[in-house]
């Protein structure tokens, strides 16, 4: 049987809180009656006290949780998800805690027990769709979090949390531009619009449709910069990415730009799915403009023009709000500055 700790009270001589003490109080033993304990634990094999049940008897876990619904994979090779971590870790490691990625599997009971389970002390909410249960859940353990999004404007939980950007203005400043330049005929690119929806033309009744609050906000600013000039929510050309990914991008695209009359220009809701977009188009590329959303790295390279949002700025400030809250409620709800970067990926709509 595993050795316990009363095993090596018993061994040494002494109760259970000198052992204990010997691992999480040491300033209480004398050095040698400590090293006795340490060497008798290792001589049994005793790993030391479980750290979890440690946590629990302090009340706190040492760690913050970065909830999202995707794959694991997912936050190691997203540009922008990357960059963000980045942000939270410079925060933790200022605070002296450690980071617990919590990603929401595709089964509802898997995706409960994680939120349930996680031994955190809060969560920074990144990128999670209309996952209020999520949310109840957090609510219901007493943890504080932070949101990537501002609540609805019906929601209650005026006191709770957040940092972001303006989604619907900054999204609107690059469709205003690419109609600026004479596009009418423009497809919308954005990834997971409906659950389980497959790639390429989907139709949505509204904007309200799309299930990420994200991506609602992203084709809301498209579509005002559209009707501003003309063209209605029906005859915009919607293309479902499966992801947010180059290769999701690039599959919503395909083929989608024969025939006549096709789109002059993709306004993609993120770098990685236009730079997907600019794959599958090849030689097209020349002639059908794609604008991008974020400003990753691979951005700059690709002539994409895009809206620049601060990444690792976000990550910083969603972790510090978490750790260190501020007393006002309104101080604790952050929109941050977004920038249109004009390159050379959109140009004049081609001469009929």
């Amino acid at each position: 049987m595993r050795p316990t700790l009363q095993d090596v009270a018993t061994a040494v001589g002494v109760s259970r809180s000198t052992v204990s003490n010997a691992y999480c109080r040491p300033d209480q033993l004398s050095a040698a009656l400590r090293t006795r304990i340490l060497d008798t634990a290792r001589q049994l094999g005793y790993p030391g006290p479980n750290p979890t049940a440690r946590s629990l008897r302090r009340g706190f876990a040492g760690a913050i949780g970065v909830l999202f619904t995707s794959q694991l994979s997912y936050a190691f090779t997203d540009p922008f998800a990357v960059r963000f971590l980045a942000g939270v870790a410079a925060a933790a490691e200022r605070h002296g805690t450690s980071l617990l990625l919590v990603p929401l599997p595709t089964g509802a009971t898997q995706a409960r027990a994680a939120v349930e389970n996680a031994a955190v002390d809060g969560f920074c909410v990144y990128c999670v769709a209309d996952e209020d249960w999520a949310l109840d859940l957090i609510r219901g353990r007493g943890l504080p979090f932070v949101t990537t999004a501002p609540p609805a404007a019906d929601d209650d939980a005026g006191a709770e949390r957040y940092v972001g950007i303006d989604e619907r203005a900054a999204a609107r400043s690059v469709a205003d531009h690419l109609v600026g330049l004479g596009h009418r005929r423009v497809a919308l690119l954005a990834d997971t619009m409906l659950p389980d929806a497959p790639p390429g033309p989907l139709r949505l009744a509204g904007v309200d449709a799309a299930r990420h609050p994200t991506t609602r906000g992203r084709l809301a600013g498209f579509a005002d910069a559209l009707a501003a000039v003309g063209v209605d929510w029906p005859d915009i050309t919607l293309l479902n990415a499966t992801g947010n990914s180059r290769a999701a991008g690039a599959e919503a695209v395909a083929g989608r730009f024969a025939g006549d009359d096709p789109p002059t220009a993709v306004l993609a809701a993120s770098d990685v799915l236009a730079l997907g977009a600019l794959d599958a188009l090849g030689e097209r590329a020349a002639t059908v403009s794609v604008t991008g959303f974020d400003d990753v790295a691979e951005a700059a390279a690709a002539g994409l023009t895009t809206v620049r949002q601060p990444a690792e700025e976000k990550g910083r400030i969603a972790a510090e709000l978490l750790l260190d809250p501020p007393a006002a409620d309104a101080a604790g709800q952050i929109l941050l500055p977004t920038e249109l970067v004009v390159r050379t990926s959109p140009r004049p709509v081609p001469r009929s």
